[in-house]
């Protein structure tokens, strides 16, 4: 038995807030527990049961890394010639795995290209690790699901915190929340930092604000 890492993220697609890169370390002969506990993709459950499930994946598991990156460092990834989304998610899965130390790992792949962004994370790594990169992941194998778990219950807290900071609600932060299309129509200069602006709904507002502008002449 392997001691196994899976990776996942949360807020890839979301237009406000971070996105959560998540990792976690376990025995393989532990991945039944995991099972036994409830643990699958995140998204196939309540937002209650997952944060329910936190605490007891962090005990099964031996570790586990969460990273957040901010808009700011998200947009310097997409708007730059060089790099884009996948390279971001590339970089931080790398930074999970070199802190963890596995000896395989299950990577649910943002990529169309398995291959080719499995020799770019390998390229990366520290150490050897058997890597098994793949789509949908979090619903294929049970670490990747509890990595997903840990990933979007943070990213949720963070969310909360922004609409406390900032005190407004915005519904879920993503484009396809009408709630969400909203707040960024009206306030996409008032709080400028929490959105990401290398989106296109992001670039839309800022278009059509324009264009109004340049109608009242």
């Amino acid at each position: 038995m392997a001691i196994i890492c899976g990776v996942d993220e949360a807020g890839r697609g979301s237009v406000i807030g971070p996105l959560v890169m998540g990792g976690v370390l376990l025995d393989e002969k532990d991945e039944p527990i995991l099972k036994a506990l409830g643990v699958k993709d995140s998204k196939l459950l309540t937002p209650r049961n997952r944060k329910a499930l936190v605490s007891a994946i962090q005990k099964t598991v031996k570790d586990f890394k969460l990273i957040q990156v901010n808009p700011k460092e998200i947009d310097a990834h997409v708007m730059s010639e060089d790099s884009n989304l996948n390279d971001l998610e590339l970089l931080k899965t790398a930074e999970i795995l070199n802190a963890l130390k596995p000896e395989k790992a299950y990577i649910d792949c943002p990529s169309n290209n398995i291959k080719a962004y499995s020799s770019a994370l390998k390229s990366l790594l520290k150490h050897d690790i058997e890597l098994i990169c793949a789509h949908k992941a979090d619903s294929k194998y049970v670490s990747v699901g509890a990595a997903s778990i840990l990933a979007k219950v943070r990213r949720d807290e963070e969310i909360e915190k922004i609409k406390l900071k900032i005190n407004e609600e915005f519904g879920s932060g993503y484009p396809s929340d009408p709630m969400t299309v909203e707040f960024l129509k009206k306030n996409y200069d008032k709080y400028p930092e929490i959105f990401r602006k290398s989106w296109a709904s992001y670039k839309n507002v800022i278009e059509r604000k324009k264009q109004k502008g340049l109608g009242d002449y």
